[in-house]
């Protein structure tokens, strides 16, 4: 089976590919100025495109089976310059790729989605531009699940952290100043923090490939589920567990920056993991084995 991964330049795209490397063919489809020279060591099939024209020819082409999209164009707080890029990178591309694979036969699409389409726990409440097009192009997908045999599932995932994460995220700055003994100014620490290992949303996402080749690949249509942490807690509370771990107190001046615009203090949980899927790693075991101690 050959399966399509956008976005394999970035974290959880390059991860994908290094799982699913070993069973299944892998096509990454990436544009013209991507820097490859992380994937470019996996075994995986790498095609370039310069224009979104070019996307219907290559799916023609490969004759993939499923796609699994998680190329995105994060920005948390945009101003007007960003507009065009968030709706090219998560409307336009997509579309494209949803196009492509309507007239070449895909049976499978996951799609990559984010808790921030959920700000105070709402069905639909974006926390920013980037979440309103996450939400925008899933909605519409509904039109190509609707003409054409196309299984189309989301995968939301929230923060995320791993080995190899070279990401400004919050366990790279902590590790950083447990190392320089350098201060770190942060918020309160008060908003509800679901952060999840790499491998655990790895193992979410070949779990889900194997629904969608099964003869129950119908239930999942226009189904919308996530990876979530077990252990939920505030960033105060993670903090502690990072210093557990390291063996060190960390240098944080908290309460000396302010909370951002619409900060998410209680993430999403009202959403269906993956059937058959399960935390493997406890937090203090995954960080364990991010910062290799």
């Amino acid at each position: 089976m050959k399966i399509l991964i956008t976005g394999a330049t970035g974290f959880i795209g390059r991860e994908l590919v290094k799982k699913l490397q070993y069973n299944y063919e892998i096509v990454t489809l990436v544009r013209e100025n991507s820097d490859i020279s992380i994937i470019n060591k996996l075994t995986c099939k790498i095609v370039k495109y310069k224009q979104h024209l070019e996307i219907l020819e290559i799916f023609q082409k490969e004759k993939v089976t499923g796609v699994i999209h998680c190329a995105s164009s994060v920005i948390v707080e945009h101003n007007e310059n960003n507009i065009e890029e968030l709706l090219n990178s998560n409307i336009m591309y997509g579309t494209y790729l949803l196009e492509a694979s309507k007239q070449s036969g895909v049976k499978w699409f996951i799609n990559t989605g984010t808790f921030w389409q959920n700000y105070n726990t709402n069905d639909y409440n974006p926390v920013n531009l980037y979440a309103a097009t996450k939400e925008a192009f899933q909605n519409l997908a509904k039109y190509y699940t609707e003409t054409s045999s196309i299984v189309f599932t989301t995968l939301k995932l929230n923060d995320t952290f791993g080995e190899n994460d070279t990401r400004d995220k919050v366990f790279n700055l902590w590790n950083n100043i447990s190392k320089t003994n350098q201060s770190l100014d942060m918020s309160k620490g008060n908003q509800i923090i679901d952060i999840s290992y790499i491998e655990d949303i790895i193992n979410a996402y070949t779990i889900l490939i194997g629904h969608l080749n099964s003869y129950k690949s119908l239930e999942f249509n226009n189904k919308v589920f996530a990876v979530k942490s077990n252990e939920r807690m505030t960033l105060k509370e993670l903090s502690k567990i990072f210093e557990e771990v390291v063996g060190k107190k960390l240098n944080i001046n908290w309460d000396k920056r302010p909370y951002r615009n619409r900060e998410v203090m209680n993430p999403i949980s009202n959403i269906e993991v993956v059937p058959n899927w399960k935390q493997k790693y406890t937090l203090k075991e995954a960080i364990k084995r991010t910062i290799g101690v």
